[in-house]
């Protein structure tokens, strides 16, 4: 008999997490995932290829030297999953890949100039669509193109994100050759039922496969991410999905909520609306995999992040220095985000900048000899402080005021006298804390951390659409 009722999950070294599933029901609403603040929707066409280049050669002003982060997104999928909303191009013809890739450099070589007099790189991520599209002999000459153009530290974090259903032994023993140390399986449901539902067949033996080949390799970290609240899913069925995936044991398990958004995201048109579970369902189904994921001996980072205690996730939240941001979390807080790929985002000094979402806009820029930048924001002093918060809130579940007040000279109780009334109301629920000086999430407010950084939102205080966001849980 599964128990569907309010979970208790921690220990003596992790702090405690509550599920209470009606108080989630109850205050539930839509909003952003806060993997950048600004979120990327606030982001302006006024910030363009000129102000990027004008804050790349400001970031080693005042002897401050940050090393680099780089993401390359590989948009290419050989099929499509119904529920997906990340941006990709899904063909069949390697050909568009070869072109792609041959942008892909000559962005590099851009980048690489602006980033000559410090090119040090502690962590690199492939992401997609579908990074392992490319062939064995362009995931080479990609790695040695980064290779060529930036110093990659020998201890640095290199991740990449695989399908299991695309890759064999033979792929997995390429990419630690080439460097990487990390690795991302997309699993979502083991439910067959529910796989012929999104379009994504994938067995238990293809991926186990795959963790197999990860640790013989020798990787840092394999983990795993699923969906909740997927066409066809019921609570029993995903309890099953989680036994196996619980018996994998990877390293680090993410669990997303599926945000029906056809309007926006045009394979979602082809789910139909009256197989989703009904909410109360989908609520239970996360109280079921909190449950299984801590009784199993995970640690709650937070959002939808479980990790073993073991984990640098788990060991940089305990020692204060987990950050997050556009791959969720992270232990690199100091580093400066090189984007590179169709709509990828970066982050140099206090601004963040897109490129092109389109491939034709994208290579056009790059034929006119210039960075594929498509938007941006230099974030103003306010918003530095309110990005702050939220990071402290999101990472640590608790905010020093007075830290604030030191770093952005500002008096807390004043500057955010407003915000401070508005969170009396979770104060009243039993979410969070505030005393004088600090602000604590509780073991009963993790998961809806959402809600409370919400407050600190200047733009959605503005009261800006907020249609544009999934539901939070």
């Amino acid at each position: 008999m599964l128990s569907l009722g309010n979970v208790v999950a921690g220990g003596d070294r992790h702090p405690q997490l509550e599920v209470d599933l009606d108080l989630i029901r109850r205050l539930d609403r839509k909003g952003p995932r806060y993997t950048s603040y600004p979120t990327a929707d606030r982001f302006v066409e006024a910030f363009d290829a000129n102000a990027y280049r004008i804050w790349a050669s400001k970031r080693n002003i005042g002897g401050i030297s940050r090393p680099l982060s780089i993401y390359v997104h590989v948009p290419f999928c050989n099929t499509v999953c119904f529920y997906c909303a990340c941006n990709k191009i899904v063909t069949k013809d390697a050909a568009k890949a070869a072109a792609y890739m041959d942008y892909l450099v000559a962005e590099m070589r851009m980048q690489s100039e602006l980033f000559r007099e410090e090119p040090r790189v502690e962590q690199l991520h492939w992401g997609g669509g579908t990074p392992t599209y490319l062939s064995h002999e362009q995931m080479s000459a990609l790695m040695q193109r980064i290779r060529e153009s930036f110093d990659l530290t020998p201890d640095g974090e290199y991740s990449i994100e695989i399908d299991p259903r695309k890759v064999g032994d033979d792929t997995i023993a390429l990419l630690r050759a080439l460097g990487f140390n990390r690795l991302s399986l997309g699993v979502q449901d083991f439910d067959p039922v529910v796989q012929r539902a999104v379009n994504r067949i994938q067995s238990e033996e293809e991926t186990q496969q795959v963790l197999t080949a990860a640790r013989r390799e020798g990787f840092r970290s394999v983990s795993m991410d699923l969906i909740y609240g997927l066409p066809r899913q019921t609570v029993m069925s995903f309890n099953r999905t989680l036994e196996k995936v619980i018996a994998m044991r990877p390293d680090r398990v993410a669990i997303y909520n599926y945000a029906h958004l056809p309007t926006l995201f045009k394979p979602q048109r082809r789910i139909h609306e009256e197989e989703l579970p009904l909410p109360e369902t989908k609520l239970q189904i996360l109280g079921l995999a909190i449950r299984r994921l801590t009784d199993a001996g995970y640690v709650y980072i937070g959002m939808d992040h479980f990790a073993r205690p073991e984990d640098e996730l788990t060991v940089a939240q305990m020692q204060g220095r987990l950050h997050r941001n556009f791959q969720g979390y992270s232990t690199h807080a100091d580093c400066d985000l090189i984007a590179l790929g169709v709509s990828a985002i970066g982050k140099v000094g206090p601004t963040y900048s897109q490129n092109h979402r389109s491939l034709d806009d994208y290579y056009d820029a790059l034929d006119h000899g210039d960075l594929p930048i498509m938007r941006g924001i230099e974030l103003s002093a306010d918003d530095l402080a309110r990005r702050a918060i939220i990071q402290s809130l999101m990472c640590h579940f608790e905010l020093s005021t007075q830290s604030i007040e030191i770093a952005y000279l500002l008096d807390f109780e004043s500057y955010f006298r407003q915000e401070l009334e508005d969170l009396k109301l979770y104060e009243a629920e039993g979410l969070i804390d505030i005393e004088r000086g600090w602000i604590g999430v509780t073991p009963k407010g993790r998961l809806l951390i959402r809600n409370i950084c919400m407050v600190f939102d200047r733009y959605l205080r503005a009261g800006e659409d907020r249609a544009r966001y999934s539901k939070l849980i």
